[in-house]
Parts: C-alpha cells; structure tokens; sequence
C-alpha cells in the first residue's frame, strides 16, 4: 500500500487520484478481513488524539473503535478539557500535542483552525469535519458507490440542497475520480465559487461534469446518485427558520423527486437525517437507500487512512 506518511488531509483536494484509489483498495480490504473475523494490529502502540469543538456520533465512534481494531488508542479530547478553552492558542497546543500523539483528528466549526493545526503540527492532521470540508465523509461515499456502481467514470451524482462543507468535497472528490455532479442548491445557499471553479479544473483531468442549478429536478433527471445532507448544519442554528422556509419542500428529497432518477439509483445521507425535512421517511428507508452501508463505510476508509499515515511501510 502506498503510504501517506505525515501528510494532513483538511480535503479532498490534499490526496490526488491514485492516493484516493489507494485509500479505497486498502479499506475494501480491510472492510473484507472485518467481515471474516480476520484482524491485524497494524497501528500498535500508535495513539490518535480526538479534538472536537462539534458534537458527533460517527465520527467520533468510528475512529475510537478503528483504533482500538488496529491495536492502536484515540483519546478523546472535548474543547472544554483543554486549555484552548481558556485561552491557550491553537498553534501552541498544535506543537504540545504534536510532542505526544502520532495523529490528530479534529472536528472544528471554523477551517481556519486546521489550517493552523496543520501549519504547527509535526504529526499528520485530518478533518473530521469542519464548515469547508468533510473528506472523511466522502471517502466513505465514494467507497459506497463503488460497491453498488462497480465503477466512477460517466455516473451522475446529484446533490440536493446546502452548498455545504459535504457538498463541497463531494464536488471536488467526484471532480477528482470522474463522477459528474450536478449541485442543486436555493440561491444564496450554493457551494462558494472558488469551490467550484477547483472541481472543475480537476474534472477537465477526468472527463466530469461539474454543474451548480437551483432546480431540483434537472439535477435529479438521470441521475445514479441522488444525496443530500442537513439543512440546518451544526453552527447555523440561528437561521433554522429561515432555512426551513427557503429549502422546504422544494429541496425536500421525497418520492416525487427521486423518481425521476434512474430506476436503480441510489440514495445517499451523510447523517444525521432530520426526516421530513431534508429527506421523507418512506426514500431513506426505502429500497434505493444505502445510507447504512455508507455509514459502515466511514470505519473502514478511517481505519485505512489511519493507517497509511501512520505506519512507515
């Protein structure tokens, strides 16, 4: 396996195709020897630090539990357990913890502090999940649609709603192996335009076809991927209202809208769902759902992640 030694990755734009294929290859095997009761403690003795200024059920469970599969630690570490809580900068404790742990994961509301975790750390830096980016998460998806589609290049991937951080790297991944995406998002709420002007450098490589749209619908129309997230993220609270009012139902992800998908699309969720709003009960329950095994996935690419940016070899 190739290995990813030291290198951060705050997104998708930090791993290039064949670094994104490994990752893929490597956790479709590991994923493989998990379901044969088959383990191998490729991370002894190494430990992964845990910083989350967010809450979390995933994320925050598949790397403590992909740790301990490895033979490997996590420590947890909540904001108000440190001393950046009261006032230590981030680039100081960047240099502390680099001295004591082999990797560090941070779950933060504000990119900017991976940024400077990654400028002053001496250890490999991921996201798990900030306003910008959420790589982990698409690494897990695009996993999941190589199982069910067999393959990236000419799928459409459509996405419905907030121009968000897993839109974002969602754009860029699928930009990166091939998939065309089209986003659709209400005005004012698509993906930033520098964003979207990188995926589709990246999909000039690969033949994908980046559009951004506020008609559902079109988006929708053929697609072999139909995926959407939440429409109120963690940290816009304040404008749950509003939101409410401008996505629904219009973005709503129901079986009006995905029937004009192709009859065996699938249906995506990075969770967690909030039904009835940005998905009815009826499509995340139903047959084109793959939104567990998406979530299963999110242990078997961190665990191989994990793994290629710790181990020397």
């Amino acid at each position: 396996m190739n290995s990813l030694k030291n290198k951060h990755i705050l997104s998708l734009q930090d791993l290039d195709l064949n670094e994104i294929i490994s990752i893929l290859d490597f956790a479709a095997t590991l994923k493989k020897e998990s379901k044969m009761d088959l383990s191998r403690k490729l991370l002894e003795g190494k430990t992964l630090g845990m910083v989350f200024q967010k809450p979390s059920t995933r994320t925050r469970v598949s790397f403590e539990i992909g740790m301990f599969q490895l033979g490997g630690h996590a420590i947890y570490l909540g904001i108000n357990d440190m001393q950046l809580s009261k006032g230590e900068t981030i680039e100081d404790t960047a240099r502390t913890l680099s001295l004591y742990l082999d990797c560090l994961m941070a779950r933060v509301y504000d990119h900017c502090d991976l940024e400077k975790l990654s400028t002053y750390s001496s250890i490999p830096i991921i996201n798990g999940l900030s306003d910008l980016f959420h790589p982990c998460q698409i690494l897990a998806d695009l996993l999941t649609i190589r199982e069910y589609k067999k393959k990236f290049n000419g799928l459409k991937l459509a996405w419905i709603g907030d121009g968000f951080n897993v839109c974002n790297d969602l754009l860029i991944g699928c930009a990166k192996t091939g998939i065309n995406i089209t986003a659709a998002c209400p005005s004012g709420y698509e993906p930033p335009e520098w964003i979207v002007n990188i995926s589709k450098k990246e999909g000039t490589k690969t033949g994908s076809i980046i559009k951004v749209t506020n008609e559902p619908i079109d988006a929708v129309q053929e697609a072999d991927i139909v995926a959407t997230d939440t429409f109120v993220s963690l940290g816009k609270d304040n404008e749950k209202i509003i939101r409410e009012n401008v996505f629904i139902p219009k973005y709503q992800v129901n079986s009006e809208l995905i029937k004009h998908a192709k009859d065996d699309a699938i249906f995506m969720h990075c969770l967690p769902a909030k039904r009835g709003q940005e998905v009815t009960s009826d499509v995340i329950d139903g047959k084109l759902s793959v939104v567990w095994k998406e979530a299963e996935n999110r242990l078997h690419v961190q665990k191989a992640l994990l793994c290629l940016l710790m181990r020397d070899n």
